[in-house]
């Protein structure tokens, strides 16, 4: 083989840093921190994110030189970019962060059996996904949050009003039906308890921090996802979260209690080590979530026994995606997925 295998790591052309473009640079540090060679490989120029990846050497893609003893990983969807470790006959390793993009941009008559690629997953589901669809299996690499930033505050919130985080630039039309159909049913409520809603947008990770550490419940309204970040967030600060588990999510996400809308996943679940951390509903049923929001928020203003448990399960969930475990993880792997 002569020289040892080293990585690289694909960099796609987006306009701004995404969930999955900051794993992609997490996963570079763990591997340089870890004595390994790696690059990354930006498309085009600007994608430094130097809080996470500064000291990563940097191959621009015009250099580009892979050899057979290489290691070239993409991110799921960008499958031209595959090319260039095809073309080398180097370990060709898709990295897939959402299943819902695991056949997209396949050219006409291309389908993964003909391509010389391994899959690795961002979650149990999503490596399911694959070995239902392509008969594969694909070793799981989580996720890893900063718990230092992502952490519950000293002084919980005061109980009233309830407030409800929420990103509306997930599935923002649903999020309005949910909070529409909450509305209207707690005008008919007498007593019912104040609720505030919080919109987390335009912040950098410091403010959304900040603001999940003023919440109670967080709106998890995103799917598809393979692996959402912002739940395990909101777990981190000390919300309960309610809502869309986007098939991938119940990689961590377990039923707190036994709504009669709550979503009963057909497929097996891993074995975890918490409890149910959140009220979760089938993907697009809003009223579900909407009557699982108001279970939710009474139980905040109640300070009731099952909301003090699903938090402490909650934080549970998030210790075992901490940065660190990424990390071990990823330098456990990567010696079986380079071999």
């Amino acid at each position: 083989m002569g020289s040892m295998s080293k990585t690289f790591i694909y960099l796609p052309p987006l306009r701004k840093a995404t969930g999955g473009t900051q794993v992609l640079h997490q996963l570079a540090a763990h591997l340089h921190a870890g004595g390994l060679p790696v690059s990354l490989v930006p498309r085009e120029s600007g994608y430094e994110m130097p809080g996470i990846s500064g000291d990563v050497p940097v191959t621009p893609w015009e250099e580009l030189a892979l050899t057979p003893a290489d290691l070239w990983l993409v991110p799921e969807g960008w499958v031209n970019a595959l090319a260039p470790g095809l073309q080398a006959g180097a370990r060709t390793v898709l990295y897939v962060q959402n299943w819902a993009y695991l056949f997209s941009a396949l050219p006409p008559g291309v389908t993964w059996d003909k391509l010389q690629v391994s899959f690795l997953a961002v979650s149990d589901p999503v490596a399911w996904y694959i070995r239902e669809c392509l008969g594969v299996a694909a070793p799981v690499l989580r996720p890893g949050i900063d718990l230092d930033r992502f952490r519950a505050p000293d002084r919980p919130p005061a109980a009233s009003p309830v407030c409800v985080a929420f990103m509306p630039r997930k599935n923002k039309a649903l999020a309005a039906q949910v909070r529409a159909m909450f509305e209207a049913r707690a005008a008919r409520l007498p007593g019912a308890p104040a609720v505030e809603w919080l919109p987390i947008e335009g912040l950098d990770q410091d403010g959304v921090a900040a603001a999940l550490g003023r919440a109670h419940i967080f709106l998890a309204m995103g799917y598809p996802e393979g692996c959402p970040l912002p739940p395990l967030e909101a777990m981190a600060c000390g919300c309960l979260v309610v809502g869309f588990a986007g098939l991938g999510g119940f990689d961590y996400m377990r039923q707190a209690d036994d709504l009669p809308g709550a979503a009963r996943p057909w497929f097996s679940l891993r074995e975890v080590p918490w409890g149910g951390n959140g009220l979760y509903a089938a993907d697009a049923d809003v009223a579900a979530v909407a009557l699982a929001l108001e279970q939710a928020v009474s139980w905040v203003a109640q300070a009731d026994p099952r909301y003090v448990l699903a938090l402490e399960n909650a934080r549970a969930t998030a210790s075992a995606y901490s940065i660190a475990q990424q990390r071990a993880a990823a330098l456990e792997l990567w010696p079986t997925l380079a071999g």
